[in-house]
């Protein structure tokens, strides 16, 4: 029997442990603190298909399913919900985009419409202030709670015969096919490191490279307001946030900051200039807030992986090793498909080419750029 170790109890790692378990592996997950203790637990918990290029649109539209299969079997709660993304009027370059992306998107199979101004205030109300240049919604689109996920898949993944260690900070060996615990050395035919943030770290601490950089994003959760629930998940494309329903309010996000961030030393607190430029993009977009005014609720900030080329490092990486991240804040929302094809490639399956690591040295400098663009 084939012994796999995980690194890292995300939404990635939980789904990879899951799927690995499933298939007969001999599995063994490690988390420092609890499952969804990092950045899957900050996530938006927004999925969608609509991706321009053809190996994501496939990637996200396998993750859509997987979610729907969960809701169907009463494991999560996805609720199906339009995803809208538009530039406003006087900004032709990024409308330019949004209507080339609809039809990159179509020709992937996905379904998704471009609509005017007059078709975008019919259809959503509660954004008809916002004065678009051009605008496209993808419906095979929902949301869901985070932590929701990653608990379903982490007892599935028990319930496979994998084995959960929480509360187990970790090392790798030298070789990176043996795990350093606080009961000992494990050794295993293969491990997968996808542990977030810290994973460039852990792989650096072995002499293994990977081109990736932690930024630090921001998101905050208004309070409930009145016809929430019939705002659209939507980005701005021109003021350059999103936001969709949570919690009887509003989830807002973005506040990125394109630089690198330490992942043991950062602010997980919001900042207050993100705070009230949310609640002022918010009164642009939406005419839903009681008496005019929307209010933080709550806030937050946590951390994205950033790469080279906007794709994530997703395979093998050395003989027996094998790396996950890179996700541009769009790690949640393709982690049950992502997890189930490193699953696969660990034990014997192919590569998603794309994705590969061994496309880089490992030691390239780049810029960081976030992820949520209107070209994909």
């Amino acid at each position: 029997m084939t012994r796999v170790a995980v690194v890292g109890g995300g939404a990635l790692g939980v789904t990879a442990a899951r799927d690995l378990a499933a298939r007969g592996a001999d599995t063994v997950l490690y988390e420092r603190d609890d499952l969804a203790g990092g950045a899957s637990g900050r996530a938006a918990g927004i999925a969608y298909d609509a991706f321009a290029e053809d190996v994501d649109a496939a990637v996200a539209a396998r993750a859509v399913e997987r979610f729907r299969d969960l809701d169907a079997g009463g494991a999560i709660d996805f609720v199906e919900h339009p995803y809208v993304w538009f530039a406003r009027a006087g900004d032709d370059r990024r409308a330019d985009a949004v209507r080339e992306s609809a039809d990159r998107m179509r020709a992937n199979g996905r379904d998704v419409t471009t609509l005017d101004p007059d078709e975008f205030a019919d259809r959503f109300p509660p954004l008809a202030g916002v004065d678009v240049a051009a605008a496209a919604v993808a419906r095979d689109a929902g949301y869901l709670d985070p932590a929701s996920y990653v608990a379903a898949m982490g007892d599935r993944a028990e319930s496979a015969g994998a084995t959960v260690e929480t509360g187990t900070p970790v090392r790798l060996a030298a070789d990176g096919t043996a795990v350093e615990a606080p009961t000992g050395v494990e050794r295993f035919d293969a491990v997968l490191v996808a542990a977030g943030a810290h994973t460039k770290r852990l792989l650096a601490e072995i002499g293994v490279p990977v081109p990736m950089k932690p930024y630090r994003v921001q998101a905050l959760v208004t309070d409930p307001l009145d016809g929430a629930g019939g705002v659209p998940t939507c980005y701005d494309a021109t003021g350059g946030r999103y936001a969709r329903p949570r919690d009887g309010g509003l989830l807002v996000g973005d506040g990125t900051q394109e630089r690198e961030f330490d992942p043991d030393d950062y602010d997980e607190t919001a900042d207050h200039a993100f705070e009230r430029a949310s609640l002022t993009w918010l009164d642009t977009v939406c005419d839903t807030a009681p008496g005019g005014e929307f209010a933080v609720h709550r806030s937050w900030a946590g951390l994205c992986t950033a790469t080279p080329d906007r794709d994530p490092l997703l395979g093998e990486i050395r003989d027996g090793l094998y790396v996950a991240t890179g996700w541009h804040g769009h790690g949640f929302m393709r982690a049950p498909a992502l997890g189930e094809r490193v699953a696969e490639e660990m034990l014997g399956g192919d590569v998603i080419a794309p994705f590969d690591p061994d496309r880089f040295d490992g030691d390239e400098e780049f810029s960081v750029v976030e992820g949520m663009t209107v070209d994909d």
